[in-house]
C-alpha cells in the first residue's frame, strides 16, 4: 500500500480561494464605504439647493424694487441735474465773448441768415458808436434761478471792470423757459433806456419764443436796441396775443412740494426693498 507524501497532500490541504471569489470580497468591503459615501454626498447635495429656490423669489423682488427706486430717482429728483445743461452754461461762461461774431447760439436754433445778419447789423453799431452787443441761446438754466440772473453773471465774468463793461450789452434767451433778459454796462442802459430794456424783455424775447420763432425774438431785439443807441423811432415788438401760453417754469414753492412727495415715495420703496426681504428670509431661517 503505497504513502502520501506531505507534498503530495499540500495542494488539497492548501485550498486557495477562487479568484472569482477573490474580487468580490473586495468589492462587498469597498462597496459598503462606496455607497455610504454616496448617500452622504447625495443627502448633503440635496439640502442646500432648497435654501436657494426659496430665497430666489425674495432676491428676485429685492433686486427689482431697488432697480426702480434708483430709476425713479434719476427721472423725478428735483435735485438731479442735467449734465449737458449744466456744461453748457458754465461752458459759455469760461470760454469768454465770441471772437469772430456776435452771437453764441448754444441752443443751436439760428440760422446761418440770422447770424450774418445780427454780424452786418452789430458790427456797423459798434464801428459808428463803440457799443458792442452779445447774444446768448441756452436750451435751460439749472445753476441760475432766472435769465437775468445769468445774464449779470456773463457781464460780470466777461468784462470783470467797469471800464471793460461800460459800453458792452449782453442778451439772453433761453429757449425751454421762453424768456430773456438784457442787461449792460452804465454807458449801455444809459445809451438805450429803461424803456427800451423793458419792453424786448417782455415783448419781443418772451413773446416770440412763445411761438417758437427764435430767429425773429433775437433779431427784432436787436433792432430795436440798435435803433435806440442811434436815436431812432421805436420799430416796435410784437403784439401779444390773448391765447398766449402760460410758463412752464416752475415755481419755487411747486419744486419743494415736489420734493416732499419725492422723498416719500423714494424713503417708502427703499424700505421695501431692503428691509422687506431681509424680514422674510430672517422669518424663513427661523422656521429651519
Amino acid at each position: 500500500m503505497g504513502t502520501l507524501s506531505p507534498n503530495s497532500l499540500s495542494p488539497l490541504l492548501n485550498i486557495k480561494p477562487s479568484p472569482s471569489l477573490q474580487p468580490k470580497s473586495n468589492s462587498l468591503f469597498c462597496y459598503k464605504p462606496i455607497v455610504s459615501t454616496l448617500k452622504k454626498n447625495q443627502t448633503l447635495s440635496l439640502k442646500p439647493p432648497s435654501l436657494p429656490s426659496c430665497t430666489t423669489w425674495f432676491t428676485h423682488a429685492q433686486q427689482g424694487l431697488a432697480a426702480l427706486a434708483i430709476t425713479l430717482a434719476l427721472n423725478f429728483s428735483p435735485v438731479m441735474l442735467s449734465g449737458d445743461a449744466l456744461a453748457s452754461e458754465f461752458d459759455v461762461i469760461n470760454e469768454g465773448p465770441p471772437k469772430d461774431s456776435y452771437v453764441v447760439d448754444d441752443a443751436g436754433v439760428l440760422s446761418r441768415v440770422t447770424r450774418s445778419d445780427l454780424k452786418r447789423l452789430l458790427s456797423d453799431l459798434e464801428s459808428r458808436k463803440k457799443f458792442h452787443i452779445n447774444f446768448i441761446t441756452l436750451r435751460k438754466l439749472t445753476s441760475k434761478a432766472d435769465a437775468f440772473e445769468f445774464a449779470d453773471q456773463i457781464l460780470e465774468r466777461w468784462y470783470p471792470s467797469v471800464e471793460e463793461g461800460n459800453d458792452k450789452g449782453v442778451v439772453v434767451l433761453v429757449t425751454s423757459q421762453k424768456e430773456g433778459a438784457v442787461t449792460g454796462g452804465p454807458a449801455f442802459v444809459q445809451a438805450v433806456g429803461e424803456n427800451i430794456l423793458d419792453a424786448t424783455v417782455s415783448e419781443n424775447l418772451p413773446v416770440l419764443a412763445t411761438d417758437e420763432k427764435y430767429n425773429e425774438a433775437i433779431y427784432s431785439t436787436a433792432k430795436r436796441l440798435v435803433a435806440a443807441i442811434d436815436g431812432l423811432p421805436d420799430p416796435g415788438g410784437p403784439s401779444v396775443k390773448d391765447d398766449k401760453r402760460e410758463s412752464n417754469y416752475k415755481t419755487k414753492q411747486e419744486t419743494e412740494d415736489k420734493r416732499g412727495q419725492f422723498s416719500l415715495v423714494v424713503g417708502g420703496l427703499l424700505v421695501v426693498a431692503f428691509v422687506v426681504p431681509m424680514l422674510q428670509y430672517f422669518a424663513y431661517v427661523a422656521k429651519e
